[in-house]
């Protein structure tokens, strides 16, 4: 490198963080599109598929936390990073044994201990591997990769279920290639610098510490996670729309069709929005990203019926959810010192699990005592209040 220049922000270990998250979403979304009728073959209902899901997001949450305080005490995080994925590659493959619901429960909870153990660490060395400048496209590229992942995850499924004959058991342990690669790329091409291991301090001390500006960024981002509800209710809501023009079978096929362009936009905006984020203010983006979810809320507020304005509600999805990832990782690395990296990414994805099961809670509850219009209300007015909030910081 020449002296003075800035090093490469897609170096080594940002390409393979990149490429591992892309395999390790790729194996474990293959086993997520069939556990509901994994389970429904084991005659566990849709009461199982709740607390088994609840369980393991519920945990996942602690282990982020925990990890988070671990991996900033620690001379690497590279281990520990490792580890979740050894883990969660193993415990999803062995879906393939499971011959109940407690076994279910069992191995889903141990592949999210090693989700929720890996995610602060991975996050803490790539912002170690790059300059602050490009954190945006840094952690963009991450998410565009992972959400890759998740697209080819389930067409994945769909051709393993034709060519095993339905039979689950063959697979999940077809999960251990994509998986198996994503460990084999995370050990031997992300690399990790040497750093003194910080004094020791308590879990609570170390989040006291956190910066004042962080804390009042997680306020904001908590805030807008309250309104920012599962998407596979957008899915629900189109296929209710487009039944009596289409019928219930063609109307489902489009909706998920609908999904799928959600995704994509998803993917690319993931990048986009953090090159946008390295180039201008990033609460300013992160803001606009926030701001563009109030305007799906307000387009649902309209009631849509078309495929047009439909596709337009999940475009709108798809973009804001990946800036909005993107945008408030790359932020939290640059409100954070380094040697804080982990506890910062360990809370931020604790406050935003919660946000993620208490938003769902909160639009299904309205949706179902009140109508859709009075859920999507609410959800605008806390995606502005969010949007808001963020701009206030300094």
């Amino acid at each position: 490198m020449k002296p003075g220049s800035q090093p490469r922000w897609l170096n080594r270990t940002t390409l393979g963080i990149g490429l591992t998250s892309l395999f390790s979403d790729w194996s474990h979304e293959i086993a997520t599109a069939i556990l509901p009728a994994f389970l429904a073959s084991l005659g566990a209902g849709p009461g199982w598929l709740g607390v088994i899901e609840g369980s393991a997001d519920g945990l996942s949450s602690v282990a982020k936390l925990t990890a988070g305080h671990y991996t900033d005490r620690w001379k690497r995080r590279k281990p520990m990073v490792l580890a979740g994925y050894v883990l969660t590659t193993a415990a999803t493959a062995s879906l393939a044994f499971a011959t109940g619901a407690l076994n279910v429960m069992a191995t889903r909870v141990a592949a999210w201990l090693g989700r929720g153990a890996r995610t602060p660490g991975r996050k803490a060395l790539l912002a170690a591997a790059v300059p602050s400048e490009a954190y945006g496209r840094a952690f963009g590229f991450e998410r565009m990769m992972d959400t890759v992942g998740a697209i080819a995850g389930p067409l994945t499924t769909l051709w393993l279920l034709q060519q095993s004959h339905g039979d689950f058991g063959k697979v999940f342990l077809w999960t251990l290639v994509p998986g198996a690669l994503a460990v084999v790329i995370f050990a031997t091409l992300v690399r990790e610098g040497g750093r003194p291991a910080s004094e020791y301090q308590s879990f609570w001390s170390g989040l006291r510490n956190l910066p004042p500006s962080f804390r009042r960024f997680l306020l904001a981002v908590g805030i807008f996670g309250l309104g920012d509800f599962a998407h596979t209710l957008l899915i629900l809501y189109a296929t209710k729309a487009l039944t009596p023009q289409l019928g219930a079978t063609a109307a489902a096929s489009l909706a998920v069709g609908l999904y799928l362009l959600h995704n994509v936009f998803y993917a690319a905006f993931a990048y986009i929005g953090g090159w946008l984020g390295d180039h201008f203010p990033r609460r300013r983006v992160l803001a606009a990203g926030y701001g563009l979810a109030a305007a799906m809320a307000a387009l649902l507020l309209t009631e849509p019926r078309g495929v047009v304005l439909l596709g337009a509600v999940f475009v709108l999805g798809g973009i804001f959810v990946g800036m909005e990832e993107t945008l408030e990782d790359s932020l939290a690395a640059e409100l954070v010192p380094p040697e804080q990296h982990g506890m910062a990414f360990g809370t931020l994805a604790a406050v935003n699990a919660v946000g993620d099961f208490a938003s769902s809670l909160i639009v299904g509850a309205l949706w179902s005592a009140f109508h859709p219009t009075v859920a999507f209300a609410v959800v605008g007015l806390l995606f502005l209040s969010g949007a808001l909030l963020v701009l206030r910081l300094r």
